[in-house]
């Protein structure tokens, strides 16, 4: 099944309405979807690099408002929409363990799920549910996304279809690493 949508998301990219298909995929995929909009951006920008930066900017957009309908999710609609989102990925036991100290490093969280593989959705509707700060909230997701949809962009327009396979290979883990660096560093200095 998740192939067939995998597919079917793919197919969107050689739309007209391609640059629509890319806003609704990142809105979505921020708050219920399972596919990524990296998987439009892909083919778009590679089809089109001089757009590469309008492009990104459109995934931006529509991921932080799926991000903020995810809060929205979380705050308000969590028994009836968010507990099975959760569930859908397995993340409901750890959802429950997790949100108790959440906001402490609420932030931080949204930062790594926005830049990283994890499911960025599960952190929008934990963040609604715990009541995260609205704007520490929208601060991070434009941070964590930006990064995210903008060196995807940069890289493609750059190094073209040879990055391809590379990107889809290993920029999550390259931007996991990323994450784990710059929480490394910001340890580093605030404790040595």
């Amino acid at each position: 099944m998740l192939r067939r949508l995998y597919d079917w998301t793919l197919s969107l990219a050689e739309s007209p309405h391609a640059l629509r298909a890319l806003f609704v995929v990142a809105f979505v995929e921020s708050s219920v979807f399972p596919i990524p909009p990296d998987v439009l951006m892909i083919p778009m920008i590679l089809a089109r690099p001089s757009r590469a930066w309008v492009i990104a900017g459109v995934a931006l957009v529509g991921s932080v408002l799926g991000g903020l309908a995810g809060y929205v999710i979380g705050w308000g609609f969590f028994e009836s929409v968010g507990r099975p989102v959760l569930e859908f990925y397995g993340k409901d036991a750890y959802f429950d363990a997790f949100s108790d100290s959440y906001n402490d490093y609420g932030a931080w969280a949204v930062l790594i799920a926005g830049i990283t593989p994890f499911p960025y959705k599960v952190i929008t509707i934990l963040s609604g549910l715990t009541g995260l700060n609205l704007g520490v909230f929208m601060v991070a997701s434009v941070i964590a996304r930006g990064i995210r949809f903008f060196v995807l962009a940069a890289l493609l327009w750059k190094f073209g279809a040879p990055i391809r396979a590379f990107i889809e290979r290993y920029l999550g883990l390259l931007f996991t690493l990323f994450v784990v660096l710059l929480i490394g560093g910001f340890y580093a200095v605030r404790f040595l």
